[in-house]
């Protein structure tokens, strides 16, 4: 494909083309997901091409299976606007008995009532998300998360001021976004909020809502992204502008941005501990990109520099987002740890082999200090009978050099930072 700009997902997907019959990639819309899908298709079935929408709907509901003929693998872009190709690709997979058939995309969860099978063991499911600041370019990627997981000495100068990183949050990562000017990037944003606003909320179960409340709805979740507000502190929020509003419905307009996956909250880490601190379950609120949060609380470049209490959250934000896809492609997930003696870690990076490791985000040099202090406390209470050690601690900071301090503790920019 011309003027296709890789992403890291790129190895995943054909990893597990080799290994299922079909895989499935979801993530909101705009972030990529077709082009990706399309770059390592051989055919492909478009259900929004506006010429073709009719027929291939009728055909869906009539005879699925023709909708799959074509080179394999073949793309099924949009497939939950026909459900029934769901079984039919699961059918496909199950007597054709080969690997790499299917690439469906999605920019809602799938609805489990509307398929007989959830394709266990035949469709594989990806997630995707905006574009990282490595992938963007925004990121030289000279510290590598596998070099940190081996230990090695790191050294690099982050390529970017404070100015720029509120820049690249205003800005977000969506790949139309990547070499445009920020005047357009923020229009880009507008449009893609506008869209989730008034019209695409609605594909999330196809139930309309009153486009004022999930604006303000998406408002409070701003006010409070990074942190472990409950449902009932965002109701509060919203209820000083509509008294009618209950704590029910915006439990109910959150599941849906979490459906078409706006909303991407961090779920907490559970470890073994050596006391019996009482560990919060509580998820931190992010979006799936912070420029989400920054349009919503109509925040420029500037205002976050005046402001830069939420700038550091929204920059937490950002690096969540990094941090995901940097370690969904080394087979590992990200959660945040939280105790009831105030003790926490902004990110856990937890590996499959048992491997973790523990970081804190910190926007300016002069909190490193604090940050890494935190993070050993936390080692501390880990019990290293039951699990492994930390095999590093890291502070990510706004700007500055990457480096490995005397304690051990890892400081690196976000802009030197990647898989």
């Amino acid at each position: 494909m011309k003027n296709y700009l890789p992403r890291l997902v790129d190895q995943l997907l054909e990893k597990e083309l080799e290994a299922f019959g079909a895989v499935l990639i979801t993530g909101p819309k705009w972030c990529g997901k077709t082009t990706t899908g399309f770059n390592q298709a051989k055919s492909a079935l478009f259900l929004q091409n506006p010429d073709e929408r009719e027929q291939y709907l009728r055909l869906a509901d009539i005879k699925p299976s023709i909708l799959l003929e074509g080179k394999n693998p073949r793309l099924i872009d949009e497939w939950q606007d026909a459900p029934n190709l769901w079984d039919s690709v699961r059918f496909s997979v199950d007597q054709r008995a080969e690997t790499s058939l299917y690439i469906l995309t999605g920019s809602t969860s799938v609805d489990e009532s509307l398929i007989a099978h959830s394709g266990t063991g035949r469709i594989s499911r990806l997630k995707m998300r905006t574009m990282s600041l490595f992938e963007s370019g925004d990121s030289n990627g000279e510290i590598r998360i596998t070099d940190l997981l081996n230990n090695r000495n790191l050294a690099s100068k982050s390529p970017h001021s404070i100015d720029d990183i509120a820049n690249l949050i205003v800005g977000g990562g969506w790949p139309a976004s990547v070499d445009k000017s920020l005047d357009i990037k923020q229009r880009q944003v507008s449009g893609y909020c506008q869209a989730i606003v008034n019209t695409e909320i609605a594909t999330a179960d196809g139930i309309s809502r009153d486009n004022e409340k999930v604006f303000q709805v998406l408002r409070s979740y701003s006010r409070h992204i990074s942190t472990q507000a409950t449902i009932q502190t965002i109701t509060r929020d919203v209820i000083n502008n509509f008294d009618s509003i209950n704590r029910k419905t915006v439990g109910e307009y959150l599941e849906a941005l979490q459906k078409i996956f706006v909303i991407e909250d961090l779920k907490a880490w559970s470890p073994k501990l050596r006391s019996k601190t009482v560990i919060s379950t509580s998820s931190t609120r992010h979006f799936v990109d912070p420029a989400i949060a920054a349009y919503f609380l109509d925040a420029n470049p500037e205002d976050l520099i005046n402001d830069l209490e939420t700038m550091g959250l929204l920059f937490e934000s950002l690096v969540v987002r990094d941090l995901r896809i940097y370690t969904e492609t080394l087979g590992g997930r990200v959660f945040h740890y939280r105790d009831h003696s105030g003790q926490e870690a902004d990110a856990i990076l937890h590996f499959k082999n048992g491997q973790w490791a523990a970081i804190e985000v910190k926007l300016g040099n002069k909190a490193i200090e604090e940050g890494a202090e935190s993070l050993k406390k936390l080692a501390n209470k880990i019990d290293q009978d039951s699990m492994n050690p930390p095999t590093f601690l890291a502070v990510i900071t706004a700007s500055g050099y990457g480096y490995k301090r005397e304690d051990g503790v890892y400081v690196i920019p976000i802009g030197c930072l990647r898989n």
